[in-house]
């Protein structure tokens, strides 16, 4: 049987491949940042890196890497267990009080990873009589959690308002209790800014509570880098916060859901990833307490990365490139087709630049592309070599 199933799984391998599906890995030889060296059977090479969610820049930012070094110093490596059986250091709740503090709401929970806390966030909260209004081009992790839970699970075309009256109505007719709508606040494939504000009039009008998934967002977009509901002038009528420290604060790991004290209360009492996960690595706290820290007096970076993304998206588009519209530092090169989308990223590797194709199943069949995205460590330079071989890969592909 073990041989049979063997044999399944490299035919599926195989197709996948054929398909021009096939995701490949590449080694990163030192810490990320603007410029990374890579690991090559010829050798250490250095590419100009536009793939990464370091949007602020700090992942490799020597004040947060001294911070994660005391931190280990000071904890040690880790808790060995969860945070209700062996207790919980005091940088968990300092980090977790920062965070709070930050998005401005009474408290936060901390998870291993944002997927985690979306994973986690629903069943404790609704049950068979509530339900969860959700777009559909939410992060895999949302629709996860989602389908956890026992609520009501409906759906809405991606920011479509009429769609999500409509589905609110549904709920409403069919006697939910309570309505919770589930949104990214940054859509990371498409870089799209969710319409916040039009969701939050919604959710007033019908008695919702509205939970914005951050984590494209916290740190650089917004006044002082507080996301897309302070972005956007709701932040105090977005219920739930979830995000991470592994993209614009630090680039480490972990997430948290922020809300108000019972929320955050019950699910420290009840969220499965929480009470089965161990607790962060305090290194991994004790960085992304400095990040924070950073982050939220970084107007210099966050207009240094506006900057970066208005000059490379001008410049894609006068050279031919077909680009989703948008303002947000993540800009996709339309490519439409996987296997053009994987041969575009191999001709600017040998450019070096560093990029990844996106295609089926992380975005739909036929929108394949190159997802770029801009960081505030970025130079000018950095800029101008990037550009010139888009220019150059695109004409050898006849792209443009």
């Amino acid at each position: 049987m073990t041989a049979h199933l063997l044999d399944h799984l490299k035919a599926v391998l195989s197709e996948i491949d054929a398909e021009g599906l096939y995701k490949r890995e590449r080694l990163i030889a030192g810490p990320q940042g603007a410029r990374i060296d890579l690991a090559t059977e010829r050798g250490r090479r250095t590419v100009v890196n536009l793939c990464s969610n370091n949007y602020l820049g700090l992942a490799d930012h020597p004040e947060i890497v001294a911070a994660a070094k005391t931190a280990l110093d000071e904890f040690g490596f880790g808790c060995a267990s969860v945070r209700f059986i062996c207790g919980t250091q005091t940088i968990h709740r300092a980090l977790e009080h920062a965070t709070a503090r930050y998005l401005g709401k009474d408290d936060a929970i901390l998870f291993a990873a944002c997927f985690d806390a979306n994973g986690g966030v629903f069943e404790p909260l609704l049950d068979e009589q509530d339900a969860i209004i959700s777009d559909t081009l939410n992060h895999a992790s949302i629709i996860d959690g989602v389908r956890l839970s026992k609520a009501r699970r409906l759906r809405f075309a991606n920011g479509d308002m009429n769609e999500l009256e409509d589905r609110l109505k549904e709920a409403n007719s069919a006697g939910c209790r309570f309505k919770l709508i589930a949104t990214d606040g940054v859509f990371s494939m498409d870089g799209y800014v969710a319409d916040l504000p039009a969701i939050c009039d919604l959710a007033d009008r019908y008695g919702a509570l509205v939970m914005v998934d951050d984590c494209h967002a916290t740190g650089h977009l917004g006044p002082s880098g507080r996301g897309t509901p302070a972005l956007t002038g709701v932040d105090q009528r977005v219920e739930i916060v979830t995000g991470t420290f592994g993209k614009s604060l630090g680039g480490g790991m972990g997430g948290f859901v922020a809300a108000s004290q019972p929320i955050v209360d019950l699910l420290r009492q009840r969220a499965r990833p929480y009470l089965f996960s161990n607790s962060l690595a305090p290194a991994v706290a004790g960085g992304s307490l400095k990040a924070l820290e950073i982050a939220e007096k970084a107007d210099d970076r966050r207009q240094r990365l506006a900057a970066h993304t208005k000059r490379f998206r001008s410049a894609l588009s006068e050279a031919g490139f077909e680009l989703l519209p948008g303002t947000t530092p993540i800009i996709p090169v339309m490519l439409h087709d996987a296997r053009l989308a994987q041969d575009m990223a191999k001709e600017l590797d040998g450019r070096g630049v560093y990029v990844a194709g996106f295609f089926f199943p992380v975005v739909p069949k036929g929108r394949a592309r190159i997802r770029t995205q801009m960081s505030a460590g970025l130079t000018d330079q950095d800029l101008d070599f990037a550009i010139d071989a888009f220019k150059s890969a695109g004409r050898a592909l006849g792209v443009v």
